[in-house]
């Protein structure tokens, strides 16, 4: 009987099952089509009609009225044509028969004359500010208009000129008697309450009194902002006895910030606007509406709400009616049935992958789904009703191109989270028993790439494969680019006292870096080798390594074997520990989901490669180790399963080596990592993205795109970080030029971090064996990394040189010093971040949902860089100082201690 033959007889251990069809199970399908009831059904109930506002069946008593269309302002000096203008006329002359306007400029000089047409009075308005020329022109004309049209029943010289401070009282009221003198009709200038009050010898210019009672920019809420309108106007009204009052301006914007109590919707602005109509015709007042039309030119000085004070939007469609029911999101409907229809079909897809998971899995799963998809949703239609500028739509558009990626880490997450809990069968699974003796097994060749390594360390790994329980093996040891060869000789002569199956090669400066060594390596191998074994320089293997992994060779289409790396350097120190568990969750939980598709990391030491595949003539003509990525291992897994190999992962580990002695090496090798998975993107993205290359299945694309889109989203956190530092400045500087951006931004990054790490929490409970402490450890060590990764996968994406990263020479100083220094960088956006935090709720006065909701934000942001920090700081501290933690996991053996901070790339 042939080994071949032998191997065979053990293959059943390699368990493949094909899963049956999700596309007929019907719990998937009621899974999805009730979480998409239920979603479509809470649209609806928020989306009812509000019926409880007082109708107003009069006629409005006048307008402001600004005819500007899209991409017309007074900014830009374009201003609206007369057929616009009458246009505009004639559908305000459906509601009222007054109007008041703000300036002559241009052909608005012009409104007088047409509205003659359509029977209306107009309160002509000068614009006033501080050029003297200007002012002095508008004067002239609109003299000149007022005189010749017999439609303008007043004049208003200037607007809220004296609170913006552009005059002053006795300038104005010399612009006032100017115009007074020369045309027939009263004469006014329009103020808030507040302006007249305090200056009440502007009131014996004017022959009546124009007040601007808008509560909503004093922060009132619509409940009560009628009435403390109205009480603004009396108290005016008491303090100028002799004088009448006209209201000039009073409205609700649909849309904006909150200020103070008050909230800017279409509903409050129907029911204020509805309100005060019923009061305003009751009580005789006369009164102008701002304003017709929305004029969103206006936010780019005054804010968003500036844009949303008009019953009509800019399209000129109304917002509302005077009776009836309000909506406040009039779109919602198609909206509604494309999230949940959308929903649908993302629950169907992916569920229809796991039949076997528990119902209450499959209805978590597809909640989860429609509630991303909806707020996406909700995003898209707040866009679409919002009035933006081409370079507001730009950023809008990035954020929502952001917001999608979030949400589809999200929906990625969620789908982990629950086949991981809610799962029944394993599809793929391999039990390592060790073949028994007396059978002819394929031989071995491992090889031990070393770079600068301790000698003893070394020492104690060869020890360890001289004891391995396997006939017919060899072991190349590969030094390269080591330059003292005091390091190397010890290793050299351990090698040959361990006997002919142990080769030294060094190769002094040699090009590749660890990937050159294992190519040199190739070439040396004893012909009859069939299987490639990589291990890092400090592991030391179990006996029953190889005959446990090498059976699963039996199956031709199997290209590589791996099992978890473990570890063994128990200092007793918080930080160890900390790593210990974070590099656990990878290994018992993502390489566990990812085997169930075919689609592990291969992670280099402790794996096992057919020669045959490392050595095939690939589609990219690449062959064997690939030199040009620093993470070779990880790239050749990707080779293999393009090239149709299949892998095997044991769950069980044969190796324990050491971990980063420190913060900075434990972020260099995750930085390496990183940087590495994005070459690997740019070199097979094809593979990945394209749906003209099917060299890899669909499972094997969803694993290794929602397996490093998290990387993406630190790269993601990495720019908002600064965006979100950038925009603070602004609110704090300018706050009117820069507003919060809307909830449905700030809310998705928030909801992101949360889930994250309550899925990080969850899974640990599930899957590994340690303590609640040790999850909450294992979730703080991998927040740490978040600003390294985010660096990396920048720099991977853009460039194709790893950087070279300097670590500060600290150890005379003292543990939170030297635990400082380490994390100096992210220390500075710590501080940058909380300052801007400090900054935006003391000078906004923690005062709306937005300004608490953006120091929320900013505060989740700063997340992993205290924990960067804190790492460091306790990375830094001595052993000794964390003696007293209860003893750790048994996986956790002690080791000789020994310096390791030469260690490179070629032993990680």
């Amino acid at each position: 009987m042939t080994h071949q033959s032998q191997l065979r007889a053990l293959a059943p251990q390699v368990s493949r099952p094909r899963a049956r069809s999700g596309w007929r199970n019907p719990a998937s399908w009621l899974a999805a089509f009730a979480t998409a009831g239920a979603t479509f059904g809470i649209w609806a109930a928020l989306n009812r009609p509000v019926t409880d506002i007082p109708p107003y069946t009069g006629e409005i008593g006048g307008f402001a009225f600004s005819p500007f269309h899209a991409g017309e302002s007074p900014q830009s000096n374009v201003y609206p044509s007369i057929k616009q203008i009458k246009s505009d006329l004639a559908l305000v002359a459906t509601k009222t028969h007054n109007i008041r306007t703000y300036t002559v400029q241009n052909d608005l000089g012009e409104i007088p004359a047409l509205a003659a047409r359509y029977h209306l009075n107009v309160t002509l308005g000068a614009w006033l500010d501080q050029h003297p020329k200007a002012n002095e022109a508008e004067l002239r004309k609109v003299v000149k208009v007022a005189n010749a049209n017999r439609d303008v029943k007043a004049v208003m010289v200037g607007n809220e000129v004296i609170l913006r401070r552009n005059l002053t009282v006795s300038q104005l009221a010399a612009d006032i008697d100017y115009v007074k003198s020369r045309v027939h009709v009263p004469v006014s200038t329009a103020e808030p309450w507040h302006t007249w009050l305090h200056h009440p010898e502007l009131a014996k210019s004017v022959d009546f009194i124009t007040v601007h009672l808008l509560p909503y920019w004093e922060g009132v809420p619509e409940k009560t902002a009628v009435q403390y309108a109205l009480h603004r106007l009396h108290q005016v009204q008491r303090a100028f006895p002799g004088k009448r009052v006209v209201i000039g301006e009073i409205g609700w914007p649909s849309d904006g910030i909150d200020i103070g109590g008050a909230r800017a919707s279409r509903v409050y602005q129907a029911a204020f606007l509805r309100d005060f109509f019923n009061i305003a015709q009751k009580k005789h007042l006369t009164y102008f509406v701002m304003e017709a039309f929305d004029q969103p030119w206006k936010t780019s000085f005054e804010g968003r709400a500036a844009g949303y004070w008009g019953m009509w939007s800019q399209s000129r469609a109304p917002k509302w009616s005077l009776t009836g029911p309000v909506l406040e999101n009039r779109a919602w409907l198609p909206w509604a049935a494309g999230a949940s229809l959308l929903g649908l079909l993302i629950a169907i897809g992916l569920l229809s992958r796991r039949p076997d998971m528990r119902i209450a899995g499959k209805l978590i799963f597809a909640g989860l789904v429609q509630g991303f998809g909806t707020a996406l949703a909700m995003l898209l239609m707040t866009m679409g009703e919002t009035y933006l500028s081409w370079s507001a739509a730009a950023v809008w558009s990035t954020l929502a191109l952001g917001q999608a990626l979030l949400l589809f880490l999200l929906i990625a997450d969620s789908f982990d989270l629950t086949e991981t809990l809610f799962g029944r069968v394993r599809k793929r699974h391999f039990e390592p028993v060790p073949a028994p003796h007396g059978m002819k097994l394929p031989k071995v060749s491992l090889h031990l790439p070393i770079c600068n390594e301790p000698a003893d360390m070394v020492k104690q790994t060869l020890n360890a494969l001289a004891a391995l329980d396997y006939e017919d093996y060899e072991v190349l040891v590969i030094d390269n680019n080591t330059k003292d060869s005091a390091v190397w000789e010890p290793v050299a002569a351990h090698c040959a006292r361990l006997g002919a199956k142990f080769r030294f090669f060094t190769l002094g400066q040699y090009p590749g870096f660890k990937a050159g060594a294992l190519n040199f390596a190739l070439r040396e191998t004893a012909p009859d080798a069939e299987i490639i074994g990589v291990l890092d320089s400090d592991y030391i293997v179990d006996p029953d390594w190889l005959r446990c992994m090498v059976p699963a060779f039996a199956d031709p289409v199997v290209g590589f074997t791996q099992s978890p790396q473990d570890y063994r350097d128990n200092d007793g120190s918080i930080f160890k520990r900390m790593m210990f568990w974070e590099y656990a969750g990878f290994f018992q939980i993502g390489m566990v989901n990812r085997n169930e598709r075919n689609a592990i990391i291969q992670h280099g030491t402790m794996t096992l490669v057919r020669k045959e595949a490392l050595l095939k003539d690939t589609a990219d003509h690449t062959r064997g180790w690939a030199e040009w990525c620093i993470t070779e291992d990880s790239e050749l897994g990707m080779r293999l399963f393009r090239d149709g190999y299949e892998a095997v992962y044991s769950k069980r580990s044969f190796g324990r080596g050491v971990m980063p002695d420190d913060f900075n090496a434990f972020r260099k090798q995750r930085y390496r990592w990183a940087y590495g998975a994005m070459r690997i993107t740019r070199k097979h993205w094809k593979a990945l993205l394209s749906p003209f290359d099917r060299t890899l299945t669909l499972g094997q694309r969803w694993h290794f795109v929602t397996g490093w889109l998290p990387w993406m989203g630190d790269a993601l956190g990495l720019a908002f970080l600064f965006l979100g530092l950038a925009w603070s400045a602004g609110l704090i500087l300018d706050p009117v030029r820069f507003e919060f951006p809307i909830i449905l931004f700030m809310l998705p990054s928030v909801g992101l971090f949360v889930f994250k790490i309550v899925q990080i929490l969850a899974l640990y409970a599930a899957r590994v064996n340690c303590s609640l402490r040790d999850r909450i450890g294992a979730a703080i060590a991998g927040l740490a990394l978040s600003h390294t990764i985010g660096k990396a996968v920048w720099k991977g994406l853009f460039t194709n040189k790893l950087p070279f990263l300097r670590t500060p020479k600290m150890k005379d100083a003292p543990a939170l010093v030297q635990g400082l220094v380490m994390a100096r960088e992210e220390l500075v956006l710590l501080a940058l971040t909380w300052g801007a935090l400090l900054g935006v709720g003391i000078g906004h006065h923690w005062a709306t949902p937005e300004s608490k909701l953006w120091c929320v934000v900013l505060f989740t942001q700063s997340l992993p860089y205290l924990a960067s920090v804190g790492v460091s700081i306790v990375a830094a501290l001595p052993a000794k100082v964390v003696k007293s933690l209860p003893a750790p996991a048994p996986a956790l053996l002690p080791v000789s201690r020994m310096p390791i901070s030469a260690r490179t790339a070629a032993g990680d």
